[in-house]
């Protein structure tokens, strides 16, 4: 069952598994937008009902995909949506922005591709180096007052980040990269996050496809996926990095399991106060995914996933 738990700070119950919905407009090769519209209305059905986005997915089509799919079922969802990093009218990365005017104009365009009045949750996707922390979430925190966003959220900031922007405004939920393969947040984001009550968001828990075991070369990949720039998926680092998929397998094989379903539950059972957005674009991977809620790793599966576990991830994140 897809346990639900209230988001820090907040009255908004969400699942522990949630949905990422960022390959459905672009990184990871092809997509079908008949095909995602079915897989969110299917993740509905199945219970889930925490959906995570941005405006630069796509730039912008991710939103608006979003607001098709759910018209008439926003009842029965919790979205949370990002600003700060622009693009270009080709897509073309310009940086990222923290100006407070920046962010009011961010918010309103997100509205409206999103067609809804209030965001459950508002992101700073990456904080702007030009622009204290105290500045931005001042002004989040005034798109709260007006109603137009609900709760605030912060992505990929340090402790004393965190601490500051909790001060001017309560921090809902952080969102960071972490699974197998990217384990930084436990050496300092887990204990902030549990002593001011903010919930933790763990995004690509998957390693970016990769702790599925699908990816043995980057042949495997489609022209055009982001993943052949990535570091991580250079032809040296997949195979150097493929120890982390031998880590689960044998786990998965003895349960009658697939290796997502123990990445995923690895994840989830590093603590009750964490939730994750796995991202997917049809059904049977969705379908797989929510199969990882009835896997119990015992102590002696995390005992030897810890004893495994490589101590470096062969290339950086990004």
């Amino acid at each position: 069952m897809n346990k639900r738990t209230t988001l820090g700070h907040s009255s908004l119950n969400i699942n522990r598994m949630g949905l990422g919905c960022m390959g459905m407009s672009e990184f990871y090769g092809s997509f079908n937008e008949e095909e995602s519209i079915n897989t969110l209305h299917k993740a509905i059905d199945l219970g889930v009902n925490f959906f995570d986005t941005a405006d630069m997915y796509g730039s912008g089509a991710n939103e608006q995909l979003l607001g098709k799919a759910f018209n008439g079922r926003w009842s029965e969802v919790v979205l949370a949506t990002k600003f700060a990093v622009m693009r270009g009218p080709n897509g073309e990365f310009l940086g990222v922005n923290g100006k407070p005017e920046y962010i009011r104009e961010s918010c309103d365009q997100s509205l409206q591709r999103l067609g809804i009045d209030s965001i459950d949750l508002y992101y700073m996707h990456r904080q702007d180096p030009q622009v204290e922390i105290e500045e931005i979430v001042g002004t989040m925190a005034d798109l709260v007052k007006q109603g137009k966003v609900k709760y605030i959220g912060l992505s990929e900031v340090g402790p004393d980040t965190i601490r500051r922007a909790h001060a001017v405004h309560p921090i809902t939920a952080l969102q960071t990269e972490y699974s197998l393969w990217s384990r930084e947040p436990e050496q300092e984001l887990f204990d902030v996050c549990k002593e001011l009550g903010i919930t933790f968001v763990a995004y690509s828990p998957l390693g970016r496809g990769f702790l599925t075991g699908a990816i043995k070369s980057r042949a495997d990949l489609e022209e055009g996926d982001f993943r052949l720039v990535n570091p991580r998926f250079t032809e040296e680092a997949i195979q150097k990095n493929l120890k982390f998929v031998e880590v689960i397998e044998s786990i998965a094989q003895s349960k009658g399991v697939t290796k997502a379903q123990v990445a995923l539950a690895w994840v989830l059972s590093q603590s009750d106060e964490m939730t994750t957005i796995p991202g997917t674009r049809n059904v049977h991977r969705l379908e797989e995914n929510l199969g990882a809620l009835n896997v119990e790793l015992t102590e002696d599966d995390l005992s030897t996933i810890r004893e495994h576990l490589p101590s470096e991830t062969e290339g950086t994140r990004y």
